[in-house]
């Protein structure tokens, strides 16, 4: 490629990346993002469970309402990592009561990946979604066993800050797709990400009604510097999660990725002890992520 299509290339990228920063800019100043092709029934399913005295009739009747949603629950509500009984359970009421709010709602976010997907509008975005799915399930289940090993964290609301972690990227990916020349400039496209799908995060679950310390944490998880009162926390969790789901695709990463991060040291954690945690609960993690749908 000569030197002037190269120049005309990277000017097409830079406009599209300045047009892309703008719209966003936009939509996030207006709040209420949406996700598109995101299942109606699973924002919904979200917003009922920000009322803290919804009951689980509720719950039950609108999971009821899309028959597919309520066999993905039921599905979960079964599952060798969510029934430790063993015991078949048939009825949404039991799944419901039984998976308990928080993994309902990690139920519909899985359920809702299932469908993106499927989505016709995004054609073509099929092997990125399933990488960031991956990635969100190998976090959530990371996040849950840290949580349950480590922090006086609820392991379940572990598992749905890193099934929503990633929620920020899932978004600009859908977006991106309108402008193909920023999207296949995988270096521009990245520092994009970097930049907004935190803050994009964020909209989209005060969008959803989601609780504050879920959005902190996924809004904050990246902040590797972080300082806070107290013991660890669910930012701390989903920190430490990420990490970990790191070393576990790249394991040379860990040694490197551990340093200055204060997380660690508020959770007394080291590289023995997090490889520990690794191969200990090798099970349990692989058999979270199926129950989600990996």
């Amino acid at each position: 490629m000569n030197t002037g299509t190269q120049t005309a290339d990277s000017t097409h990228t830079e406009g599209g990346a300045f047009e892309f920063v703008q719209a966003l800019a936009k939509e996030l100043s207006g709040g209420r993002i949406e996700l598109p092709s995101f299942p109606d029934v699973a924002v919904r399913v979200q917003r009922a469970l920000a009322d803290d005295d919804v009951r689980p009739e509720t719950i039950v009747r609108l999971i009821g309402s899309e028959p597919a949603l309520a066999a993905w629950v039921l599905r979960m509500s079964n599952s060798a990592a969510l029934n430790a009984t063993g015991r078949q359970i048939n009825d949404l009421r039991t799944a419901v009561t039984r998976l308990g709010f928080n993994v309902v709602r990690s139920a519909a976010v899985s359920f809702a990946m299932s469908q993106l997907a499927r989505a016709e509008e995004l054609k073509g975005l099929e092997q990125p979604l399933r990488q960031l799915w991956n990635r969100s399930t190998l976090v959530a289940a990371m996040s849950n066993v840290v949580a349950k090993k480590f922090a006086r964290v609820n392991p379940d609301t572990a598992l749905l800050a890193g099934l929503l972690h990633g929620i920020g990227r899932l978004y600009l990916l859908t977006r991106a797709r309108n402008f193909p020349a920023l999207f296949s400039d995988s270096a521009a496209y990245g520092r994009i990400v970097s930049d907004w799908h935190t803050n994009v995060a964020k909209a989209i679950l005060e969008n959803w009604d989601m609780a504050d310390e879920i959005v902190v944490a996924v809004h904050e998880h990246e902040h590797v510097y972080r300082e806070h009162e107290g013991p660890p926390d669910l930012t701390d969790v989903l920190l430490v999660g990420d990490l970990l789901a790191s070393f576990h695709e790249w394991p040379d990463s860990l040694e490197l990725n551990l340093q200055g991060v204060h997380a660690i040291g508020r959770l007394d954690l080291d590289r023995e002890r997090l490889e520990r945690i690794i191969e200990e609960s090798a099970t349990e993690i692989a058999a979270l992520r199926q129950a989600l749908g990996h």
